[in-house]
């Protein structure tokens, strides 16, 4: 049979890759919860395997995991929940801190643009009265991902167990894909993920516990209000990442804006903070998750912004495992080896357009061939 040309291979992968994106936009009320789900399922492997040595029956051995999480995360909510009433027993003097920050900003537009109080003013009716005008809109898009959150926590606990009670089968129906010759890799791989995302989410929930000691007794011992709580926030938003960090900035800044009247607060926010993220990713975080499978920062960024347009918040934590996941299916294929590569960080040391050692699809060399 006649090999197809590289542009029509190329151009079958593009159009597969488009297809697979417009379905996971259709389907995404139900894709999330089932990837999350087989995720989380990994992770809890061990556990499950840890009770079926101790002769646990299987369908218990299932439940006894999927309990001890969701009690797990009903902590996390528990504890997220007392720090925010914290903050709402302090409204009086957060509105008024708050009004007092506006009135400086007020003067220092004035003075600096010549931009009335009366005029600023005006302009923020204008804008109130256009928000409240597309107010029913809003509350109508909220009542939908209301609807959608309860949609996702109603199966996911469903789909994790399913996949825990069906595992072996559908390890079976993998491997029924391949041919025998291919089934080494295809279990290389398998091991792979389940090692990295085992790793890897672990590595997030150690991660999230120790960035909230760090950073709410950095600012504690300042003398910083809700330091907790600004802990707690930057620990869960740091998940996403490069994007995740930033807004974790903004919303520390806020929050000491609103619980201070002075400005050195928020300068020793943004430096412990910055302390504490330098230590996560070139000491902590390096050691704990390991280096397994290297995603470069353009992918990783790009993949994030992708995720999250196309699915939301939940596709946004869950897109370095997913790019790690292709990653690894990607190095073990030699018909798509090279979208493996432009996940990757294996940068060349030399161009190659000059160096046709660098051309070809294998690791990178050290040293190119001699020429």
């Amino acid at each position: 049979m006649k090999e197809l040309p590289i542009t029509v291979k190329r151009s079958i992968e593009l159009l597969g890759l488009a297809l697979l994106g417009a379905l996971f936009i259709i389907g995404q009320n139900l894709i999330m919860p089932l990837l999350m789900a087989f995720f989380i399922s990994l992770m809890l492997l061990p556990v499950l395997r840890f009770f079926r040595r101790l002769k646990v029956p299987e369908v218990v051995a299932i439940f006894l995991p999927i309990l001890l999480l969701f009690i797990f995360l009903g902590l996390i909510v528990w504890f997220f929940s007392a720090q925010i009433g914290s903050l709402v027993a302090d409204f009086p003097q957060i509105e008024k801190n708050v009004g007092n920050h506006l009135n400086e900003l007020s003067k220092w537009i004035a003075d600096k643009f010549n931009y009335s109080a009366d005029e600023q003013l005006k302009f923020v009716d204008q804008q109130s009265n256009k928000l409240l005008g597309s107010l029913g809109n809003i509350l109508g898009g909220a009542a939908g991902s209301v609807g959608n959150i309860l949609l996702f926590f109603g199966l996911l606990p469903i789909y994790i167990y399913l996949i825990l009670l069906y595992k072996n089968l559908l390890v079976r129906f993998v491997f029924m894909w391949f041919d025998q010759d291919q089934h080494k890799k295809v279990e290389e791989g398998m091991r792979a993920t389940e090692s990295i995302i085992k790793s890897y989410l672990i590595g997030l929930l150690i991660q999230i516990t120790y960035i909230t000691v760090l950073l709410g007794l950095i600012l504690f011992l300042f003398g910083i209000k809700h330091a907790l709580l600004i802990g707690v926030i930057f620990a869960f938003l740091n998940l996403i990442p490069y994007l995740g960090a930033l807004i974790g900035n903004v919303l520390g800044v806020l929050i000491t804006l609103a619980s201070s009247q002075e400005i050195l607060p928020i300068f020793i926010v943004l430096g412990a903070i910055a302390v504490v993220q330098f230590l996560d990713n070139n000491i902590l975080m390096p050691r704990i998750v390991g280096s397994k499978v290297k995603i470069n920062a353009m992918a990783a960024i790009v993949g994030v912004i992708l995720a999250g347009t196309m699915g939301g918040i939940s596709a946004m934590f869950l897109a370095l495992p997913i790019i790690a996941v292709l990653k690894i299916m990607f190095d073990r294929s030699e018909q798509f080896k090279q979208w493996g590569v432009l996940l990757g960080d294996e940068r060349p040391n030399l161009s190659p357009m000059n160096f046709p050692a660098f051309r070809k699809k294998k690791n990178v060399p050290d040293k190119p061939a001699t020429m």
